[in-house]
């Protein structure tokens, strides 16, 4: 495997360091991630974790170099308008999953952390998740030359961890979408961009579909 542009020859070879570099950060996140969505709705050890796990991918992807912003005639337009047109695909099958009730228990319990915790706390977790995300998963896994197929089994593998069929089916969905922008413009600027918009309408707009009941106290 060829170094990609922009990065260290010693972390982008291929070779057991980087596998093992990639495996570890990996599974590092995921575990973290499991352990974030296990915690309860609201409490500060939620905002811990789901920053331990913004950072760790955000360190796998930035050992390997600055992320690739890749090119595009469209740099933000298109990858916002890719955001929004996700999120309208998305709240369409929430209507419908709502009346599912394995499906509707699902979304209900990651939409608690939103019901229950500080608006801006939970939205700046978000992104921040998000962000981190593409640069890890499109910027190291996703190198040139890597299927979206592949990058994309790693990601929803890593998502498995939070036991939500909702989420794991979430991630295998825009994965996907993700990936092919990676592959179609060379970079994580485009995926990012749509994952950050797709996040804030989905974090907006869906929760207010699964109220969940006051909780004592």
């Amino acid at each position: 495997m060829t170094a990609s542009r922009g990065r260290p020859t010693s972390f982008t070879t291929g070779g057991r360091g980087r596998r093992g570099l990639l495996t570890a950060f990996t599974a590092a996140g995921t575990g973290l991630l499991g352990l974030s969505l296990a915690t309860r709705p609201g409490s500060g050890r939620f905002y811990v974790l789901t920053n331990a796990v913004a950072a760790t991918w955000i360190a796998g992807g930035l050992a390997a170099g600055p992320p690739p912003r890749g090119r595009s005639r469209h740099p933000v337009a298109t990858p916002v308008l890719i955001g929004a047109g996700a999120f309208g695909v998305f709240y369409a099958t929430a209507l419908v999953a709502r009346r599912i009730p394995v499906l509707s228990r699902a979304l209900t319990g990651v939409l608690a952390y939103a019901h229950r915790g500080s608006g801006p706390a939970v939205l700046a977790t978000t992104l921040a998740t998000g962000a981190a995300e593409e640069v890890f998963f499109r910027g190291v896994v996703q190198e040139p030359g890597t299927a979206v197929a592949a990058s994309t089994a790693v990601y929803a593998l890593s998502t498995v961890a939070t036991r939500n069929p909702a989420l794991v089916l979430a991630s295998l969905v825009m994965g996907t979408v993700f990936g092919l922008q990676r592959r179609a413009t060379g970079g994580v600027q485009a995926p990012l961009l749509t994952h950050l918009v797709w996040s804030a309408l989905m974090l907006r707009y869906l929760p207010p579909l699964f109220e969940t009941p006051a909780q004592p106290g």
